[in-house]
């Protein structure tokens, strides 16, 4: 992939994050995920695209109106790609949740995530 087209990436799957619409939420990560993908973080870990979307919407519930953001460059070499994310309230100066994501692609698609949490509320 081209830098231009795994940043391209990247922000879909932001976005897929942040969409509340659960039918249009399912088919973004539905696009973007192997139907075998595997998400993983300290406080997940979640096989296949239907429990990905469960765990979206869980994290929506507990986060209400928060927006993820990329933070910074996206870094990318060999189908994996690596990049830093925020996660706040519109307009928030500051983030609340700031954490740093390694995907790994297979044929175009978002085969795992490694997401480790740098910044989390108490």
């Amino acid at each position: 992939m081209t830098p231009d087209n795994t940043e391209a990436l990247v922000t879909k799957y932001l976005n897929a994050w942040n969409e509340t619409d659960p039918t249009r939420r399912r088919v973004a990560l539905a696009a973007l995920f192997s139907e075998d993908c595997r998400y993983v973080d300290p406080l997940a870990a979640v096989d296949g695209v239907t429990a990905l979307d469960q765990l979206v919407a869980a994290v929506q519930q507990k986060l209400p109106g928060f927006e993820f953001r990329l933070l910074g460059p996206v870094d990318a070499h060999h189908e994996q790609a690596r990049f830093t994310w925020r996660a706040a309230p519109p307009g928030a100066a500051e983030p609340v949740v700031v954490g740093f994501d390694v995907l790994l692609l297979a044929t175009g698609k978002i085969r795992s995530v490694y997401g480790f949490l740098d910044k989390v509320p108490g």
